[in-house]
C-alpha cells in the first residue's frame, strides 16, 4: 500500500512538473532554444566530420596519383630494358591505381556536395536560432511587462474594491474625529488661558485702586486746618 501511495505522489508530481512548465512560456522558449542549439551541436559536428573524411580521401586521391605515376615511370623502364611482360604488368598496376582514383575522385565530388549542404543547414540553424532568441527575448519582456501591468490593475482593483473603500472611510471618519478632538483642546486651552489673563489683570486693578485712596488720604491729611 506504501509503494503504491509514493508511486501517486510521484505521478503527481511529474505530471504538476509538466503543467507548470506547459504553463510557463519562458522555460517553453528556452527550452525551444536549447533544443536547436543542440542541433546545431550535432550539425557542427557532422560537417568537422565530413571535411575530415574529404581530407582524407584526398590524400589517399593523391597517393594513388603517385602510384600510377611510379607504375607508369615503371612500365617505360621495363620497355627500355626490353621486358615488355613486365612492362605490360607495371601497366595493368597502374590501371588499377587509376580506376582507384577515378573513384576516390567520385567519392571527394559526393563528398564536397554533403558538406555544401551540411554547412547550408548549419548557416540556416544559425539564423533560425538567432531570430528564435530575439523572438524569445521579445515575448518574455512582453510577457513580464503583461505581467506587471496585471499585478498593479489587481492592486487598483484591490484599493478601489468596496472593503478597501470602507476602510478608506472609517479612516477618514478616524483623522477628522481626531482633528476634532485636537481643535477642541486647543480652543479650550486658549479659554482658560485667556480667563487667567483677566484675572492678573483685574489684580492689579484692585491693587492700583488701594494705591490711589492710600494715596488721597494721605493729602487730605496734609491739607490745612486738617
Amino acid at each position: 500500500m506504501n509503494v503504491w501511495g509514493r508511486l501517486a505522489r510521484v505521478i503527481r508530481s511529474q505530471v504538476g512538473d509538466w503543467v507548470q512548465a506547459a504553463e510557463d512560456p519562458e522555460k517553453l522558449l528556452e527550452q525551444a532554444v536549447a533544443d536547436m542549439q543542440g542541433d546545431l551541436i550535432q550539425l557542427r559536428q557532422s560537417v568537422a566530420q565530413a571535411i575530415a573524411t574529404q581530407k582524407r580521401t584526398e590524400r589517399q586521391c593523391h597517393q594513388t596519383t603517385t602510384l600510377t605515376q611510379e607504375w607508369y615511370n615503371r612500365a617505360q623502364l621495363a620497355l627500355r630494358k626490353g621486358n615488355e611482360a613486365q612492362a605490360r604488368e607495371a601497366l595493368a598496376q597502374r590501371h588499377s591505381y587509376l580506376r582507384m582514383r577515378a573513384q576516390l575522385e567520385s567519392h571527394i565530388g559526393e563528398q564536397k556536395g554533403i558538406i555544401t549542404k551540411l554547412k547550408a543547414n548549419m548557416r540556416d540553424l544559425e539564423v533560425k536560432i538567432a531570430d528564435v532568441r530575439t523572438r524569445r527575448d521579445m515575448y518574455i519582456a512582453r510577457a513580464r511587462s503583461a505581467a506587471a501591468s496585471q499585478r498593479i490593475q489587481d492592486t487598483i482593483a484591490q484599493v478601489g474594491n468596496e472593503r478597501s473603500l470602507g476602510t478608506l472611510g472609517r479612516m477618514e471618519d478616524r483623522v477628522l474625529d481626531l482633528e476634532a478632538q485636537a481643535d477642541a483642546m486647543a480652543e479650550l486651552n486658549q479659554s482658560m488661558a485667556a480667563g487667567s489673563l483677566e484675572g492678573r489683570f483685574a489684580a492689579l486693578e484692585q491693587d492700583e485702586e488701594a494705591a490711589i485712596e492710600d494715596e488721597l488720604s494721605a493729602m487730605r491729611a496734609n491739607l490745612p486746618g486738617a
